[in-house]
């Protein structure tokens, strides 16, 4: 157990120190300006608030040019994560320190068109989770013995009528204690003990799906982080381990290099937007939006993808809506949907995007003439990193979570999207949005 929670501890740590990277690489070069330099500051700051843990950020030098703590900014630090972060290595160590015990040192370096221009320096308790290993220890020892006693008092009175089912019972807990979700237990009966039963066996068929939808999304996220990173990898050291390479292969392997970091931007950025969008305490930023102009804005970002393929859009308008909305949330969701229209339909192909009410919703059609999606696959669409074609997808550049995210966020306005399609004739999504407060105009 120690050894898991330290573990997700440090892969955390290292997923955020990522993240702080890329989110720095751009203010770093410019951190002499004031501008640059404020937004470095507040970042570091807010981060170092939410991680609960020290963070540092130095230039190529070690030298500390912001200190969450506020102390050691100008200082130059010597530390072996740091070093090792500087030539481009990613590091994480615990180790046990007098007056502050247990911690993490993380290190990630900081990069810029390639190349190394700083790193993130991470310093995180440890304490806290060795403490609560021990509380669940202790609450675990606590209620295993207190299971034990009352087990134990009940089949003494009452025998085998009503210990053997409890025994049963009693067991199965045990097993789930140890990370084994699959238990079930048959006891008959319509008494008190067997709906225990029924109840039992219900909450642990909701824990295996939820641990197995866990275990799933982990190894989703992990697997789509692993292959650009590898790719990258294998990029850098071919070039490292030729000694006379010309140019234009240089060339060739840097803008492969730089799609498959664009490729990790994306996949981080959704992610991010997925953890936004599952806060609990989200607030939607509600304002009075002419819809019809949201979605030409739309239309016209994407339209230069569209005329790459020769791809013709239609927008057909067939009332003026003003509706209260989140502008951003829902302008992202129309991107995605028309961004995957574009994505999967052929050269010279057409999208009709469609705007019209009925009494209750506003309707927001879009079709394409695109390659459709098969049958079997339709109910599975909206689930995180779910694609049809993967190597179509990873030709296109698709994630997996751009539909994800907008049924999340249409679900948020308290509406609906629905889906129908055909292979080779093309795909058609409606977004429906409650029309509560339309505006006549």
């Amino acid at each position: 157990m120690k050894v898991n929670y330290i573990n997700e501890k440090k892969m955390s740590l290292l997923a955020q120190s990522s993240i702080i990277s890329s989110r720095l690489s751009y203010y770093i070069p410019q951190v002499n300006i004031k501008y640059a330099n404020n937004m470095v500051h507040n970042i570091v700051k807010d981060l170092s608030e939410d991680l609960n843990s020290r963070i540092m950020i130095t230039d190529i030098n070690g030298k500390v040019i912001v200190d969450s703590f506020n102390i050691l900014e100008g200082q130059r630090l010597n530390n072996e994560e740091l070093a090792l972060a500087l030539i481009g290595k990613s590091t994480a160590e615990q180790y046990i320190i007098p007056k502050y015990g247990r911690v993490m040192y993380v290190a990630v370096p900081i990069t810029n068109k390639g190349r190394i221009i700083g790193a993130v320096f991470i310093s995180s308790s440890l304490e806290d989770i060795y403490k609560n290993i021990k509380e669940i220890m202790k609450k675990f020892m606590i209620l295993s013995l207190l299971s034990m006693v009352i087990t134990g008092f009940i089949s003494f009175v009452f025998a085998d009528i009503i210990s053997t089912p409890i025994e049963r019972l009693t067991e199965a807990v045990k097993r789930m204690a140890q990370g084994k979700f699959n238990q079930k237990v048959e006891i008959s009966g319509n008494d008190e003990i067997s709906n225990l039963g029924k109840a039992f066996n219900l909450m642990t068929t909701k824990l295996e799906q939820v641990d197995k939808q866990r275990r799933e999304f982990v190894a989703n996220v992990s697997h789509e982080l692993r292959t650009p990173l590898s790719s990258i990898k294998i990029l850098a050291e071919s070039l490292i381990h030729q000694e006379k390479v010309e140019e234009k292969i240089y060339k060739e392997f840097l803008k492969d290099i730089d799609s498959e970091v664009d490729r990790l931007n994306r996949i981080i950025d959704s992610l991010l937007s997925l953890v936004d969008l599952e806060k609990e305490n989200l607030n939607l930023d509600y304002q009075i939006t002419y819809v019809n102009y949201l979605i030409e804005k739309v239309i016209n970002s994407l339209k230069p993808l569209a005329d790459k393929k020769n791809i013709k859009i239609y927008y057909i308008e067939r009332e003026k809506i003003q509706i209260m909305l989140d502008q951003f949330k829902i302008q992202q969701s129309l991107i995605n949907v028309i961004g995957n229209a574009i994505k999967y339909t052929p050269e010279n192909g057409e999208i009709f995007v469609e705007l019209y009410s009925n009494s209750d919703e506003i309707i927001i059609k879009v079709r394409d003439t695109g390659i459709g999606i098969p049958k079997e696959d339709i109910p599975f669409i909206f689930d995180r990193f779910y694609r049809v074609d993967k190597a179509r997808a990873r030709k296109t550049g698709g994630t997996g979570l751009g539909l994800s995210i907008t049924q999340q966020i249409i679900a948020l306005h308290q509406g609906r999207i629905e889906v129908e399609s055909r292979i080779n004739e093309g795909t058609t999504f409606y977004i429906f949005l409650p029309k509560k407060a339309a505006v006549n105009i």
